[in-house]
């Protein structure tokens, strides 16, 4: 029997017993080395080849941390997700759907049960330094500091006591400061953060470190699907069918995920404002998933950090940004949300999304569409055109046929090379918002675009007319059906 998924180290167990997790003893160096090792082992995505889809892996020595592990690449595989998730591959964005549509809300046990908080430091302790307490790794020698990538950002709206979970770049700035990045009117605590500053007011966060994958996945939904006030812990419920536990934290007014590896808590700062890239100088932040490392940013929201907790033997989760951990972070949610929309929309016709690895689990979908009558011709648009509405930031939207395997690029590509004409199939949507860390979506590579992160949204409809459909030309060969097994036996 598997054993049931609570939190990061039962979904450790889970994948070592499956053959998912390396583990090595070899002292690793958090700046630059660790992610270098994964790159060849396991990282994939957008990442520069060459790299591979591989197994999760543990470090066990970390230098400078005597006591902590460092994991790597826990969500980095359609596989993996689909075991701690307890759902086949390709049903991952329905069973995310359906728990959109059947939310459980957290519940907060006492400050004695929550395994996040066995060991504890405070800000005002002689010594303190989040820079020794928390392992966080520099993707490259070039990035502006140590990253938290996987920190589950929770705060409150302080007008209606909503809370909400997201996950942003945040580097460690000095011994008690950390900047936080934000994508400009992407995520709610944007809001909240707004709400605060224009009261003139700090606004309490805690950040969860290793975490129940459940959390880490739900926690990447975005507006329309998950409007301002819809906490996407209740989405981790649904998926789990249990409550997420909470508890108080210790020196804020905030709660944070009771069984994460580690705690940090704080307040962001009303009007104080850092370089992101001020201890390092190479105005560069970290990779980003689209392949590319980010601008380091010349000003920054500070989270001043007033308390550190964590487990015994705490294990410190990150990714590297381009790699196919966030293509399932981000693209499972997508899946979820373009799915939600279309089927509202037209019922029974979309069978399939693939929010493809190229894109970054953002940029590039592929939309598996069934035409069966013929007013189902044109429909195919119109569920790109819903796919583009249920998340802001997608790009470009390939359809497929029925008989296309979405997941496989390189039956897309067939269908792109047999079944799709430029002059007739590609629809353009121009001068549409959507994401500023893709390098081509700026005026210096188009001058008509008129901001940084506006983008010509594309279709390829590399679907059959459906006058032709009957006609046979395009029927692909078909080849016996048969169970293989009998003759690749020894």
């Amino acid at each position: 029997m598997t054993e049931k998924v609570r939190d990061l180290r039962t979904a450790l167990k889970v994948l070592k017993a499956k053959g998912e997790l390396l583990e090595t003893d070899k002292e690793v160096d958090p700046h630059a080395e660790l992610a270098g090792v994964y790159r060849y082992v396991g990282a994939a995505g957008t990442v520069m080849r060459p790299t591979k889809i591989g197994p999760a892996m543990l470090f066990n020595k970390v230098k400078g941390h005597e006591d902590a592990r460092v994991v790597i690449g826990v969500v980095g595989s359609r596989k993996r997700v689909s075991l701690m998730l307890d759902v086949p591959e390709e049903r991952l964005g329905f069973a995310l759907n359906e728990a959109v549509q059947n939310p459980i809300e957290p519940r907060i046990i006492p400050n004695e049960g929550a395994l996040c908080q066995e060991v504890k430091y405070f800000a005002d302790e002689p010594g303190f330094d989040i820079r020794k307490l928390i392992p966080a790794p520099t993707n490259t020698p070039e990035d502006a500091g140590p990253y938290i990538t996987m920190g589950m950002c929770y705060a409150s709206d302080p007008e209606t006591g909503e809370s909400d979970i997201t996950i942003h770049r945040l580097c460690l700035q000095s011994k008690d400061e950390i900047s936080m990045y934000f994508v400009p009117g992407a995520r709610h605590l944007g809001v909240f953060r707004e709400k605060a500053e224009k009261a003139g007011k700090p606004l309490p966060i805690s950040i969860s470190i290793g975490v129940d994958p459940a959390i880490s996945i739900a926690s990447c939904f975005e507006p329309p699907t998950t409007p301002l006030g819809f906490n996407e812990l209740t989405i981790a419920g649904g998926l789990r069918n249990e409550a997420v536990e909470l508890t108080k934290c210790l020196t804020i007014d905030e709660n944070c995920i009771a069984n994460a590896e580690y705690v940090i808590e704080g307040f962001l700062m009303p009007d104080q404002r850092v370089r992101e890239d001020q201890n390092t100088g190479t105005g560069k932040a970290m990779p980003e998933f689209p392949g590319y490392t980010g601008p380091a940013n010349p000003e920054l929201p500070v989270i001043k950090v007033t308390a550190v907790t964590h487990r015994k033997n705490p294990i410190m989760q990150t990714c590297i940004g381009p790699s196919e951990e966030h293509v399932n972070m981000a693209g499972i949610p997508t899946e979820a949300s373009i799915i939600q929309m279309v089927e509202k929309a037209m019922p029974g016709r979309l069978l399939n999304v693939y929010a493809h690895s190229s894109g970054g689990g953002k940029y590039m979908a592929v939309l598996q569409f069934k035409k069966s009558q013929p007013s189902d011709e044109g429909r195919q648009i119109q569920a790109a055109i819903l796919a583009f509405s249920a998340f802001s930031e997608l790009k470009h939207v390939f359809l497929v046929d029925e008989d296309v395997d979405p997941f496989d690029s390189n039956d897309v590509l067939w269908a792109m090379t047999t079944r799709f004409q430029g002059d007739v199939d590609t629809t353009f949507i121009p001068g549409v918002r959507c994401h500023p860390l893709d390098p081509s979506q700026h005026p210096k590579y188009n001058p008509a675009l008129r901001d940084r992160g506006i983008s010509c949204k594309t279709i390829f409809d590399c679907t059959i007319p459906y006058d032709l459909k009957e006609s046979g030309h395009f029927a692909r060969a078909q080849f016996m059906e048969l169970d293989p097994s009998p003759f690749m036996k020894k």
